[in-house]
C-alpha cells in the first residue's frame, strides 16, 4: 500500500504536485451539507509556497507535454472520461454528499464530465491549421495554434465534477501544464479526478492540485509570473479583482462570473411546459446554478394562472437528504449562504413583495434545509431583482407586453442565460435575436446545456473567450503565423 492510499484510508487527502502527493498539513474537515455529523475527508490546504512547488513542476513538464502526440494527450483524456463513466455511481455520491446535489444530480454531473473528457480527447487529434497563399511570390504563409503555457484554473463548489473537466480537458488536450485550485467548500470531487489522471498516467508535472483558500493559494495562482492564463469561475467580486491582475500582467483571462437570468412567459405559453422550465430553472440543485431562473417575467394575461399553479408545483417538491431517493430538492452548500439566502427572503418583505415559502427546515440530521421561495408582486427595481441570490428563490415580475418583457429582460449588469416560454415563432425570433445573453432557450429551462457547444454570457456574466466546445481552442491556443520563401 502506497503512503498516499494509506492516506486516504485515513480519510486525509493531499495535494497533486509534480506527480507526487504531498501533505502541507492543514488539513480541513469536508462537511456533507446534508447531515453535518458526515465528515467526508479531511483535505490539506496549502499557500503561495505550495503554488510555487507545483508551477515548478510544471515548467518542467511544460515543453515535453506541449511536444507530446496528439495519440498521447488522447489516451490519457479518454481513459479519464472512460472511468469517470465507470465509477458515475461512486462520484455522483461523493458529490452528492459534498455538495448537496441529488443523488442523480450527482451522478448526472459525473457522466457530463465523462463526456467532456472523451470530448476533448477527440480534439486532441482534431487539431488544425491554416496554409495560405501570401500576397508575395513564392511565400508560402501557416497559421497554427500552440498551447499558451501553464494555465492556473480556478474552479467553484457548485459544480464540483463538471466546471473541473471542462477547465482540466481542454487545457490539457491543447497541450498546457495545469495548476488547479477548487473551492475550499469542495476540494474532494477535484481530488477524486487528480487520483484520475494519476492513475491512467498523467505525466508529472502535467496536473497539478493545489487546496486550499482564494486569498493565499487562488491569489498565488493569479499573480504568479510563470503562469500565463486564468480560467475562473466564481463571483463578480473575486472575478474582477482578477481581470485587474491579469490586465496589468498581460495574462490571459477567461471569466465566468454570475447571472440575475430571466424567464419570459408570454400569454400564448402552454402553461405545463412553461411551470416546468420554470420549476427546473429556478429550484434545481437548490437553485445554485449561475444559469438558474431567477426572474420570471411574466405577461399579464397568464400571470394569476402562472403563479398559482407555480406555487402549487413548488410547494410539493420535496426538500432533503441529497442521496435520499425520493429528495428532490437538497440542501444549501454551507451555513454561510444559507444564512445569506434567508436574509434575501427577508429582504424581499421588506421590498413589499408577497414571500410564499423560502423558510429554514428541520429535517431528522442536522443540514443547511430551505424550502424554496417565490416572491411575488415585485418590479425589476427591487434589490431582490438585481442581486444573485444563488439559492432557491426566484422572483415574479408582471409585464404588459412582449415588448415589456424584453425590456426588463435586459435591464440587468448579467447576461448569461435568458429564456422564453411561448408558442409565437415570431416572438421566440425576435426574442432570440434582440435579448442580451450568451445563451438563449426557448421553452425550455435557462440551465442546462450541452457539453459540445460554448457556454458563456455577455455583460457582467462573462469575460474572454467561451468554454466548452470547440470554441474553447480561442483560450487555451495562441495563434502563430509563419512564412516561407521558396527562393
Amino acid at each position: 500500500m502506497t503512503k498516499h492510499e494509506n492516506l486516504s484510508h485515513l480519510g486525509k487527502h493531499d495535494n497533486l504536485i509534480n506527480g507526487t502527493w504531498v501533505s502541507f498539513g492543514n488539513y480541513k474537515d469536508n462537511v456533507n451539507p446534508s447531515d453535518t455529523n458526515d465528515i467526508i475527508g479531511s483535505y490539506s490546504y496549502g499557500d503561495a509556497s505550495s503554488v510555487e512547488q507545483a508551477v515548478e513542476g510544471a515548467k518542467t513538464a511544460q515543453d515535453a507535454w506541449a511536444d507530446s502526440t496528439p495519440q498521447a494527450r488522447y489516451d490519457l483524456l479518454d481513459a479519464v472520461g472512460n472511468a469517470l463513466a465507470a465509477r458515475k455511481e461512486e462520484f455522483g455520491r461523493l458529490l452528492a454528499r459534498e455538495e448537496g446535489k441529488t443523488l442523480a444530480e450527482g451522478i448526472g454531473e459525473t457522466m457530463r464530465a465523462s463526456q467532456v473528457f472523451k470530448f476533448f480527447a477527440g480534439e486532441a487529434l482534431r487539431q488544425v491549421g491554416d496554409l495560405q497563399a501570401s500576397v508575395r511570390p513564392n511565400v508560402d504563409v501557416e497559421v497554427t495554434r500552440e498551447p499558451v503555457g501553464i494555465v492556473g484554473l480556478i474552479t467553484p463548489w457548485n459544480f464540483p465534477i463538471a466546471i473541473p473537466a471542462w477547465k482540466i480537458a481542454p487545457a490539457l488536450a491543447y497541450g498546457n501544464c495545469v495548476i488547479m485550485k477548487p473551492a475550499d467548500l469542495t476540494p474532494g470531487c477535484a481530488h477524486a479526478i487528480a487520483e484520475l489522471l494519476q492513475e491512467n498516467g498523467c505525466p508529472p508535472g502535467v496536473f497539478n492540485l493545489v487546496m486550499g483558500r482564494g486569498s493565499s493559494v487562488g491569489e498565488a495562482i493569479v499573480t504568479h509570473p510563470d503562469i500565463t492564463a486564468i480560467s475562473f469561475t466564481g463571483s463578480v467580486g473575486t472575478g474582477n479583482h482578477i481581470a485587474e491582475v491579469c490586465g496589468k500582467m498581460k495574462k490571459k483571462v477567461q471569466l465566468e462570473m454570475g447571472g440575475k437570468n430571466p424567464m419570459v412567459v408570454l400569454n400564448d405559453a402552454d402553461l405545463s411546459v412553461a411551470v416546468s422550465a420554470c420549476l427546473n430553472g429556478a429550484f434545481f440543485s437548490t437553485g445554485q446554478r449561475c444559469t438558474a431562473s431567477s426572474r420570471l417575467i411574466v405577461e399579464a394575461g397568464i400571470h394569476d394562472e402562472f403563479v398559482a399553479e407555480m406555487t402549487k408545483q413548488m410547494q410539493a417538491l420535496k426538500v432533503g437528504d441529497a442521496l435520499d431517493p425520493e429528495t428532490q430538492i437538497g440542501p444549501v452548500v454551507d451555513a454561510k449562504q444559507l444564512k445569506s439566502n434567508l436574509e434575501y427572503v427577508a429582504l424581499a418583505k421588506s421590498e413589499a413583495a408577497e414571500v410564499i415559502g423560502g423558510e429554514q427546515l428541520e429535517r431528522d440530521m442536522p443540514g443547511f434545509y430551505q424550502a424554496p421561495a417565490l416572491f411575488v408582486g415585485t418590479d425589476n427595481s427591487m434589490r431582490i431583482n438585481r442581486e444573485e441570490i444563488f439559492g432557491p428563490c426566484a422572483t415574479v415580475i408582471k409585464v404588459a407586453d412582449f415588448d415589456e418583457a424584453l425590456a426588463v429582460a435586459n435591464d440587468t449588469e448579467f447576461g448569461l442565460s435568458a429564456g422564453i416560454c411561448t408558442s409565437s415563432l415570431k416572438l421566440a425570433r425576435s426574442f432570440k435575436r434582440r435579448v442580451e445573453a450568451g445563451m438563449v432557450m426557448v421553452n425550455l429551462p435557462t440551465a442546462g446545456v450541452d457539453y459540445h457547444v460554448p457556454f458563456g454570457g455577455r455583460k457582467g456574466s462573462s469575460f474572454g473567450a467561451r468554454e466548452q466546445g470547440r470554441y474553447a481552442v480561442e483560450f487555451y491556443t495562441t495563434v502563430k503565423t509563419s512564412y516561407v520563401f521558396a527562393g
